[in-house]
């Protein structure tokens, strides 16, 4: 037998109905609809649909303010800064987006920071809509609430993974970089936990600061940590960078880990670039297809296959899952099902 699959379509609007029985105004859902089907058609499963149920709890709990519009906090033209008094992630993200997208053939460049802004799922799924306009953008995003990272050389978590995306429009396919400033994600390591499954390698440490591959040492008391990116040897490396993503989100944002926020959410760092500002649009496209195009034709071991740039394999996937139908993790679609049966909402059929 096959793999089940969906339309991408059935699955937006499917989430994006069970968002709105859940108190959401239908262009909020849809936007966050939007955003978690793209890090399923791109691959990102621990931050596609499998996080319908946390978002929902969340919604029906105030965690996730379902109504109102972001405060503004500061705005200089090319720079502004957000409070999203926890409004749903994908939305304020989207809002922001268009906001500089509206102000960046002006400037060159915009940076916007988004402070309490709720959980914004994968940083993948917002940089097509950059790279399909001829724009660079630049994603980051810390959690304040969070401790699950420990300094390099330290045993105690203290801050987030701290993701960095980064869309590069080239003259061919763009470059979408999304990595963790850790060695893993948070919801990679709770899905190995809760399958009872170990990690690929040693990428945690455990309280008195040995290396394991066991999930379950994140949950002891006191607890283990993600190591930085690089792990115990090269750590520092990914220490480093995450701190600056501190400073980008948080600290810019002037609102962090010193205010002890006890809400699951996120503070976020968005800057869209404009190349026809700099050294020109085509220019820029035509160094980057060449680096781009320089890099996949490097040689590579007997039975390797090809080098591919950031997103390649991202956009494959979600090409073939466009045409023959979205693949979804395993458990997924039970746990739609059931939230669907509590909110009367009924779940999309499958595709041969």
């Amino acid at each position: 037998m096959g793999e089940t699959c969906y339309r991408a379509e059935d699955l937006r609007t499917f989430a994006a109905r069970l968002l709105e029985r859940a108190g959401l105004a239908a262009g909020r859902a849809a936007a966050v609809a939007d955003i978690l089907v793209e890090g399923d058609l791109m691959g990102k499963t621990t931050h596609g649909l499998q996080l319908m149920a946390p978002y929902l709890k969340e919604a029906r709990g105030g965690g996730m303010t379902l109504a109102g519009e972001p405060d503004v906090v500061a705005d200089a033209e090319g720079v502004f800064t957000w409070d999203g008094n926890y409004l749903p992630g994908p939305w304020l993200v989207r809002e922001a987006m268009a906001e500089a997208e509206r102000r960046v053939r002006r400037h060159g460049a915009v940076t916007a920071v988004i402070r309490r802004c709720h959980h914004i799922g994968a940083l993948q799924a917002y940089l097509r809509r950059a790279t399909e306009q001829n724009l660079m953008m630049i994603l980051m995003a810390s959690d304040p609430r969070e401790d699950s990272v420990a300094p390099h050389g330290g045993l105690a978590p203290c801050y987030s993974p701290n993701p960095i995306a980064v869309g590069i429009p080239t003259d061919g396919a763009p470059i979408l970089i999304d990595v963790s400033l850790s060695t893993t994600a948070n919801g990679v390591v709770n899905r190995a936990r809760a399958e009872g499954r170990k990690l690929p390698g040693p990428w945690l440490k455990d309280a008195q600061g040995r290396p394991s591959d066991d999930p379950n040492v994140r949950f002891t008391e006191p607890p283990g940590a993600l190591y930085p990116l690089g792990g115990a040897d090269l750590g520092y490396k990914g220490f480093g960078l995450g701190l600056m993503v501190e400073a980008l989100t948080a600290a810019l944002g002037g609102y962090g880990r010193a205010d002890r926020p006890t809400t699951w959410g996120a503070s976020v760092f968005l800057q869209l670039i404009d190349p026809a500002r700099f050294g020109g649009a085509e220019a820029f496209r035509r160094e980057t297809g060449f680096l781009a195009d320089l890099c996949r034709s490097s040689p590579v071991a007997a039975g390797d296959p090809p080098v591919q740039m950031p997103g390649d394999g991202a956009l494959r996937r979600r090409a073939e899952q466009l045409a023959t139908g979205v693949r979804l993790y395993p458990g997924i679609m039970e746990m739609l099902t059931e939230r669907g049966a509590e909110l009367g909402v009924q779940p999309p059929a499958p595709i041969a």
